[in-house]
């Protein structure tokens, strides 16, 4: 199988096949990273990192993926570009896939990847749109197979506001690889119709389903994966943080809900999280609405069933998995 040359955009446009070759070969490169066994076998090469919309976890992966593969980085901050200001995203794209063997975008709509993957001429990769977030499910996928063995018939319940990138990614990527996906969220939150369409098509091909709860206990009931997410996204103003709450606090991950799933269930979470007021923004709201937590408590994020540390290394290994396998 050869992904080389090819841009990774979102989940969709790869085959299950695809996508499996692809969390085979982070593991094998995750392998090699803990054994010390050098794969630079892109050495020579650079990509640019274009973050719109900065990260740790994303920042960092790329970085040091794309080190452990002996490529060079630039990184271009919010400050450190005129995509789509002074220059066109068309004419950004030319410009960097004439300098650049790849290029990362972590920003906000897919219209923009999807442009400097189609003017640029190499590989581009999405980092976060604010329609998917595929390399955090890849990671995602990675962690629940080193786990449980397994990706095909895992129960997976995406709890909180299933509209936008993770709930989308997560409701792709499962049908894709056969998982059973649950969002559980208000109904207004519950994924666009028309992806959702999509996802059940690929889901029967699969064998997996996509089923929306409103219902948190009725949701988690037989999961082996609990999954959730901030509440409030990057980005958006600060009187969002009301109505969230006041939506989405009987969604939140606890003690209770966790209980009402499989004894071996599993917490993920993408990260950051606000599980505690050890955060400038947690603090602050917490504060003002008189809570500890939002959408985790911190004794479910510190508890033995939380493996979201694991999760945040796999980004590293899946991230580099992507770049290896695609770039020409």
């Amino acid at each position: 199988m050869t992904l080389k040359g090819r841009s990774f955009l979102k989940l969709l446009d790869f085959t299950p096949e695809e996508i499996g070759y692809l969390i085979d070969l982070a593991a094998d490169l995750k392998a090699k990273k803990k054994a010390r066994i050098p794969h630079d076998t892109l050495r020579g090469r650079n990509v640019a990192l274009i973050f719109e919309k900065t990260s740790t976890r994303t920042r960092c992966s790329f970085e040091v993926a794309a080190y452990d593969l002996g490529m060079g980085v630039t990184y271009l901050d919010p400050s450190g570009s005129q995509i789509g200001k002074k220059e066109s995203i068309a004419d950004t794209a030319r410009v960097l896939g004439r300098m650049y063997d790849g290029i990362e975008y972590r920003g906000y709509g897919q219209e923009i990847v999807e442009a400097l993957a189609k003017y640029s001429g190499v590989p581009v990769w999405n980092g976060l749109t604010n329609e998917f977030h595929p390399t955090q499910v890849l990671a995602d996928f990675l962690t629940i197979r080193e786990h449980f063995g397994r990706l095909k018939g895992i129960k997976l319940v995406y709890m909180g506001d299933a509209r936008y990138n993770m709930g989308d990614s997560l409701m792709a990527g499962c049908a894709k690889m056969g998982l059973n996906f649950t969002a559980c969220a208000p109904e207004k939150y519950f994924p666009d119709p028309a992806l959702t369409e999509t996802c059940r098509a690929v889901a029967a091909e699969t064998g997996a389903t996509i089923r929306f709860e409103t219902d948190p206990l009725a949701a988690v009931k037989g999961a082996d994966v609990i999954y959730t997410d901030v509440w409030v996204s990057m980005g958006e103003p600060d009187e969002i943080w009301a109505k969230r709450i006041a939506l989405l606090k009987d969604y939140q991950v606890n003690k209770a809900l966790m209980a009402n799933a499989k004894p071996e269930a599993i917490l993920l979470h993408c990260l950051p999280s606000f599980h505690d007021l050890n955060t400038g923004i947690g603090r602050e709201m917490g504060l003002r609405f008189g809570r500890e937590d939002m959408e985790v408590t911190d004794e479910v994020f510190e508890g033995p069933q939380s493996i979201v540390f694991d999760e945040a290394e796999n980004r590293m290994h899946t991230i580099k998995a992507v770049m290896a396998a695609t770039m020409p």
